[in-house]
């Protein structure tokens, strides 16, 4: 990681995506920096053993090496003090430590913290009353955080199993709860931009909105201020569930959620099959003019592209520009691109985050 080079690092993401960009649309993209340090709120090490010492490593993707890390620019910081005051407490305890082979670390902008202790051991009562006593000192240096044990088939909460993290949107403090172990924007600061730029870019929107991917809600009870109704779908759980809590934590009363995954939801659009989990809710009561699309890397199968034309506002958000462009492939056919946006989760790598609307032609 080299900030001194952060700059020219973005020049040429912004000019790739153009590039990638160009059979579509010639539109100059909005371009949202990341912080140069300490902009990501998700961090995983793997814990080696060297006698009476343990550390954080992380493995050289190219050599597997094995790299010892006492300070990671990359993670908040929060992260970084927590590393710091987490393993001289673990190494004190001959039980926590024992066949302890990863931590994860989730924090937030609203200063909480989970963190998760992996083993390859049965953990038991024993064991959770010294992960009380290691919380415990953590508390009295200032930490206000969630302590997790993991082991196979086995999960300890001392207390939560989440955070609930506050984002400032557009002078409004948004509550979005985060779940361990459930998918979360991992740079905070960018997904304000994002979630921003998305109500910017449906201001002035008629009729209801239908989300796909909807997660924890996120762009959901952003955008709702923007549409009648919000009606979103999602397939993991624990995510229903915490989108669900943030739709009450927000006073927000015009979103709906069902837990579906989006192909069992394309066929209830089509009437193809009837979902129990539809039951009460009548799909034709809602007027979508605008679909929103937050897939994961993979982008969207062509049956859901097919359901996404049926819309005449698209707006969609890409972790992968190569799947955005197959998808734009066919749905250049009869939407064309107003607004474009490049969001730069994830500094100094590859990847580019990216954000369409489009509008039927």
């Amino acid at each position: 990681m080299n900030t001194e080079h952060y700059a020219l690092q973005l020049a040429e993401k912004v000019e790739r995506l153009k590039m990638m960009m160009a059979p579509y649309t010639t539109i100059e993209p909005e371009v949202f920096a990341s912080p140069e340090s300490h902009y990501r709120m998700r961090a995983e090490f793997r814990v080696w053993h060297d006698g009476d010492d343990l550390f954080h490593i992380m493995f050289d993707k190219e050599t597997k090496e094995r790299i010892r890390v006492d300070q990671f620019p990359v993670a908040s910081e929060l992260i970084n003090q927590a590393m710091q005051a987490l393993l001289p407490l673990i190494k004190e305890s001959t039980l926590l430590r024992h066949k302890l082979f990863q931590i994860d670390y989730l924090s937030t902008l609203s200063n909480k913290l989970i963190i998760s202790l992996l083993y390859h051991k049965k953990l038991n009562d024993e064991w959770t009353e010294e992960a009380k006593q290691l919380k415990a000192k953590l508390v009295s240096k200032g930490f206000d955080l969630q302590l997790i044990g993991r082991a196979s088939k086995t999960k300890i909460m001392l207390d939560n199993d989440y955070v609930d993290e506050v984002l400032p949107v557009n002078g409004r403090n948004m509550i979005y709860r985060q779940v361990e172990n459930s998918f979360t924007q991992p740079n905070a600061h960018v997904n304000i931009n994002m979630l921003e730029w998305a109500i910017a870019a449906t201001k002035g929107a008629t009729g209801d909105l239908l989300e796909l991917y909807c997660g924890n809600g996120n762009f959901s009870l952003a955008l709702a201020q923007n549409f009648e109704c919000v009606l979103a779908t999602e397939i993991a759980k624990p995510s229903v569930s915490a989108a669900q809590y943030n739709i009450a934590a927000n006073n927000i009363n015009n979103v709906q959620i069902i837990r579906m995954s989006a192909e069992d939801f394309t066929q209830a659009m089509r009437g193809i099959r009837e979902f129990k989990r539809l039951e009460g809710i009548n799909l034709r009561d809602y007027q979508c003019n605008t679909i929103f699309v937050d897939p994961p890397r993979s982008g969207l199968d062509d049956k859901t592209v097919q359901l996404v034309q049926e819309y005449d506002h698209i707006l969609y958000i890409s972790c992968n520009p190569e799947t955005l462009c197959d998808n734009l492939a066919v749905l250049n056919e009869t939407h064309e691109v107003k607004k474009l946006a490049l969001f730069d989760q994830f500094p100094y790598t590859h990847h580019m985050e990216s954000g369409v609307l489009l509008t039927r032609r």
